[in-house]
């Protein structure tokens, strides 16, 4: 079966995907042997860079069970026109998501970055972007240096040169360093598998967390930092519906809570203003 995921309603589809669709992995976690510590390293199978790349092709899931909710979230999170082909296991995962998205109101409010990337349209531009969007370091692809952003990111330029670029880790980490963590708009603890978007409001700012292990556990305990001072307006959690933000604090720099489980994805809605829950 496909399903459309769109701004309006989602639509059942009988034929197959148009020829124009870009086929994606499904989302997903794969665990990986770390050399040095023999530890099993999460390794984020994220979309997220390609709809940030080309937000405006439609894209297309071929996804079972449990991942067409994991699926349905990711599109939303990065804004993205994207069908979902799933199996029988996987409608009722799907639509549940679909309901909990559809309350969260209109998709379109725009996305906060803190770094403009220069995308040159290569294999290596994508894969730093891969890094980024997983290190939750938030950016958006831009045409030349804009000075309302805090870095601007050009491969090959003496600051991020090309033979650092072919290591995407290490070049994500140099971008990172460049940035620096204080000024970063948001900040995840507690998980390396949880991706993190920023979205503007008219009085203050939406959190938008994806779990990508969500197919097969939830993350628990996980603690947010976004910069600025923010109330609390608002938490949506899909499959939690009683999620409350513990040890909030707050002051002129910079905004904490923690989340005490994700299932798969939850939305807080920060208001600007001081510090306490709810309006």
């Amino acid at each position: 079966m496909l399903l459309l995921l769109a701004a309006a309603l989602p639509v059942l589809l009988r034929q197959a995907p148009p020829a124009d669709a870009v086929k994606l992995p499904p989302p997903s976690v794969q665990y990986r042997i770390n050399v040095a510590s023999a530890t099993r390293s999460p390794f984020l199978v994220s979309n997220g860079w390609r709809f940030l790349r080309n937000p405006q092709a439609r894209y297309f899931y071929d996804v079972q069970g449990p991942q067409a909710a994991l699926a349905a979230a990711e599109a939303w999170m990065f804004g993205a026109i994207a069908l979902v082909r799933t199996d029988a296991s996987g409608v009722q995962p799907f639509a549940e998501m679909l309901d909990f998205l559809r309350a969260l109101g209109p998709n379109d409010a725009p996305a906060v970055a803190d770094i403009g990337f220069i995308d040159d349209g290569s294999a290596t531009a994508g894969e730093v972007m891969n890094m980024l969007v997983r290190d939750n370091l938030l950016f958006k692809v831009v045409p030349r240096p804009d000075p309302n952003l805090k870095l601007t990111v050009r491969l090959g330029s003496k600051e991020f040169p090309l033979a650092d670029a072919a290591n995407p880790p290490l070049m994500a980490h140099e971008i990172r360093a460049r940035l620096t963590d204080e000024k970063r708009s948001i900040r995840i603890y507690g998980s390396e598998v949880v991706v993190a978007r920023l979205t503007a409001l008219p009085d203050g700012i939406r959190v938008r967390l994806l779990n990508y292990d969500a197919a097969r556990r939830k993350v628990d305990g996980i603690r947010v930092r976004v910069l600025g001072k923010y109330t609390v307006r608002r938490v949506a959690a899909a499959g939690s519906p009683d999620e409350k933000p513990l040890d909030i604090a707050s002051d002129a720099e910079a905004t904490e809570f923690t989340l005490p489980e994700l299932k798969t994805c939850a939305v807080i809605d920060l208001k600007n203003g001081n510090l306490k829950n709810g309006d």
